[in-house]
């Protein structure tokens, strides 16, 4: 294999010449990926998990699997299903969990989140550390929850990494309270553990507003689709509450949608050029947050059409201003604001003050980076008022954020001389996004010469 170039510290974002047209394969979705990884590693039995997401934070889920026990095979193969989701696949082998060993969570909020209740089920101690950043991201609600449902953790009362989880090899469980208005994960790191506790699990959310409720509901049809019984009882009045039964989980044969959020600064480009731009394998039913691009960029001034290709989106050239919630879907809301400073009327986002909690406190950073090009971004209670300026060049600051680097590239389609400090954080979730952006914009979406021949990065 060729070796990747190393990327420049700062990286010129291409500036559009014309209109894009191109289609793009974009890599799996970390969401599934990390899910799917979890409930494979506590099932009762082998699974697969085809098409994963190959990046940083899905290594990290894997390698955090591995260093507890758990077998991961990452091979080619074909479907046993028959629907040609052959390709890369990993092979997952449950088996006795056990420490003492460290895992290492980088800045993956499913890596941080989703692994302690899991360690509470291993013979052993597991220390979990990560990141500078991942020491400032709210973890406490999770520590304290799995406290009350019997678990022992050491964290020098810190309520945050670094942390080790004494496991005892099994959890008692049964009913807890918890604040998850800072993040949805906290009720899916619960859920998706809690087939294997000894009394399974309810989940009582007590806070405000509950963000990201798609993920949510993603965690819920898994661990359905993997044999858990898991009640959500609003129908009989009760919201924000989840029951989860215990019992063993199936291994599963699962392939991996692609990653919709990632589609985002490639739709954005064919909504900011006037071109169209296709993403093969777009799911026509999802509980992904990213299928409400669909609605939101159509609304911004383009059209989109699901085909036997995948999702076709076109633009106009010309960019309207939205005033939207964005609460259930707050990982957009980079994308969007770049996309709104290029439009032309005033936007408002709403709904997403947890985003000050996320990889960095991306309402600042959006703030300052798009301000900083002449932009006109001013903070809200809970998000941003974005009026469109004529901007300049300059450099786009990504906070070790990969959202925040495809927006600042998103922005340097239409304005020349922007440059984006350490693109290369954008291997978080889409490896090989500098040479995918490339591709689109020259209309080779593979590589291979040929204008809109297809695959990018690959799934």
């Amino acid at each position: 294999m060729t070796e990747t170039p190393a990327l420049p510290a700062l990286w010129p974002a291409p500036l559009a010449d014309g209109t894009v047209h191109a289609t793009v394969t974009v890599p799996g979705s970390k969401s599934v990926t990390n899910r799917a990884l979890v409930l494979a590693a506590l099932a009762a039995e082998p699974g697969w998990v085809r098409r994963p997401l190959r990046s940083r934070d899905s290594q990290l889920m894997a390698d955090a699997l591995r260093a507890m026990g758990v077998g991961i095979e990452e091979t080619v193969s074909s479907s046993s299903a028959g629907d040609g989701a052959g390709g890369e696949a990993w092979r997952v082998i449950p088996a006795a969990l056990h420490g003492p060993t460290t895992v290492d969570v980088g800045n993956a909020g499913t890596v941080m989140r989703f692994l302690p209740p899991v360690a509470t089920l291993a013979d052993g101690d597991i220390r979990f550390d990560g990141d500078p950043r991942s020491y400032e991201r709210p973890l406490g609600q999770v520590i304290s929850a799995l406290r009350t449902l019997g678990a022992r953790i050491d964290d020098d009362g810190r309520g945050a990494l670094p942390m080790t989880v004494l496991g005892g090899g099994a959890l008692e469980g049964g009913t807890v309270e918890i604040d998850a208005s800072n993040s949805s994960q906290f009720v899916s790191a619960l859920l998706l553990s809690a087939p294997r506790f000894n009394q399974g699990v309810e989940v009582r959310h007590v806070g405000g507003n509950l963000p990201s409720m798609p993920h949510i509901r993603m965690t819920v049809e898994m661990l359905r689709a993997a044999g858990a019984q898991v009640d959500t009882p609003e129908a009989g009045g009760e919201k924000d509450v989840w029951r989860v039964t215990p019992g063993a989980l199936l291994g599963r044969d699962m392939v991996v949608e692609p990653d919709l959020s990632n589609a985002q600064p490639f739709l954005a480009a064919a909504l900011i050029t006037g071109g169209t731009v296709t993403v093969p394998d777009w799911p026509r039913r999802t509980t992904q947050p990213g299928d409400a691009l669909r609605r939101i960029f159509t609304e911004m001034g383009g059209s989109c059409e699901l085909t036997d290709a995948g999702l076709v989106f076109t633009g106009t050239g010309k960019i309207h201003g939205i005033d939207v919630d964005l609460s259930e879907v707050g990982e957009l809301t980079p994308g969007i604001a770049a996309v709104a400073a290029l439009a032309d009327s005033e936007s408002v986002l709403r709904g997403v003050a947890h985003l000050r909690l996320h990889e960095t406190d991306r309402l600042a950073a959006l703030t300052k980076e798009i301000n900083g090009l002449g932009g006109d971004v001013t903070e809200t209670a809970d998000g941003l008022r974005i009026r469109p300026r004529r901007m300049h060049g300059g450099v786009f600051h990504t906070y070790d954020d990969h959202r925040m680097a495809t927006a600042g590239a998103v922005i340097g389609l239409a304005v020349e001389g922007v440059q984006i400090e350490n693109v290369a954080t954008t291997a978080k979730t889409l490896p090989d996004f500098p040479k995918m952006w490339t591709d689109m914009l020259a209309g080779d979406a593979d590589g291979s010469g040929v204008p809109g021949a297809g695959a990018g990065a690959g799934a």
